[in-house]
């Protein structure tokens, strides 16, 4: 009967709970006091059989053990939750949120997209991992073009049986033009934002990764003249309205004609200072009318159908937009420098 009646306490020692200090204490007198349980059970031991004794004494001490031990860990519960709670005035209103800051590219990024938007651009997008084929073949690199070479691109996976199925980080965005070209059939008017990669030393004016942004244009009759008023406008709404753009000669092998386009110094006016080097002009993308054979290789009539396109560095427009002297500041996540820009959106 006594082994029964421990077995019983164990298993409700086990399983001991309570919710606040007065039931661990009524638990304390209930098992440990000198009225409580186990004292009633040494009390009986006196009337066990002599062959038993052993093992009812083993027992009764297991059960003491456990009910002091099972106390103890619900009285540490109990006073580090309450510890806890000190640190906490309930009377005080709740505690300031700080929030997070736009990224000064993603602000530049999100303006450049909205400028182009309220023109009549959509929005698309495309893979950083790509092919060969979509990266450069369609847009008309040569096959022994400096691009192709591993100085310049992040090769993810080679095959030496067909270089167009090379696996490589896009070199610049204008692989999403290829895509969208390939399933969709004039006219076109997108813009594309992206980052892109390309193998080189980082420093304070160069960086293996950056963002880009493009944009593209394909329709009937479409002429340089159409490209040039569209950057101006771009230029004005960035840079302010008395902004001056120029078109200088260049070349890109996905367009031909070709231009670097230059805008009038934001520091100087165009004046000449050290930002410009003294020349008065600042140089922020490339553009040109699309090549006849990256028309073609995207399944698009080159006799019926011309277009235009550009693309610009987000973190080159930022540069002049906000002063910043070295590119790295940009992924290092200082915070410090990301609540510079708290005001700017």
């Amino acid at each position: 009967m006594i082994l029964d009646k421990i077995d019983e306490l164990l298993k409700e020692v086990s399983n001991l709970s309570a919710k606040n200090a007065e039931e661990i204490e009524q638990l304390r007198l209930r098992f440990l006091s000198k009225k409580g349980e186990i004292n009633a059970l040494m009390a009986d031991f006196r009337n066990v059989a002599a062959d038993e004794k052993k093992t009812v004494g083993i027992k009764i001490n297991e059960l003491k053990q456990l009910a002091i031990s099972r106390i103890n860990e619900l009285k540490e519960q109990f006073e580090t939750a309450e510890s806890e709670n000190d640190d906490i005035d309930l009377t005080r209103t709740a505690y300031p949120i700080k929030l997070g800051t736009r990224h000064p590219l993603t602000i530049v990024k999100n303006e450049i997209i909205d400028i182009f938007q309220r023109m009549g651009f959509t929005l698309a997008e495309g893979p950083e991992i790509d092919d060969d084929l979509h990266v450069f073949t369609k847009l008309n690199f040569a096959a022994d073009h400096p691009a192709r070479d591993m100085q310049d691109t992040f090769f993810v996976e080679t095959n030496p049986n067909d270089v167009a199925k090379n696996v490589i980080l896009r070199s610049h965005t204008s692989n999403d033009q290829a895509h969208y070209m390939e399933t969709h059939q004039p006219p076109i008017r997108v813009i594309c934002p992206g980052r892109v990669y390309r193998n080189e030393a980082i420093s304070a004016r160069a960086h293996c990764f950056f963002h880009q942004v493009e944009g593209l244009y394909i329709d009937k009759n479409v002429s340089f003249t159409d490209l040039k008023q569209v950057l101006l406008s771009f230029a004005r709404e960035m840079f302010g309205p008395d902004t001056k753009i120029r078109l200088r000669p260049s070349y890109f092998p996905f367009t031909e004609p070709s231009a670097e386009m230059d805008v009038s110094c934001t520091i100087c006016g165009g004046k000449g200072c050290s930002l410009c080097k003294g020349e008065g002009w600042l140089e922020i993308l490339g553009c040109g009318m699309v090549d006849p054979n990256v028309l073609e290789a995207c399944g698009i009539d080159s006799k019926v159908y011309t277009g235009y396109a550009f693309g610009m560095g987000v973190e080159r427009i930022t540069n002049l937009k906000y002063r910043v002297a070295d590119l790295r500041m940009f992924s290092e996540n200082d915070t410090r420098f990301l609540h510079e820009f708290e005001s700017a959106y």
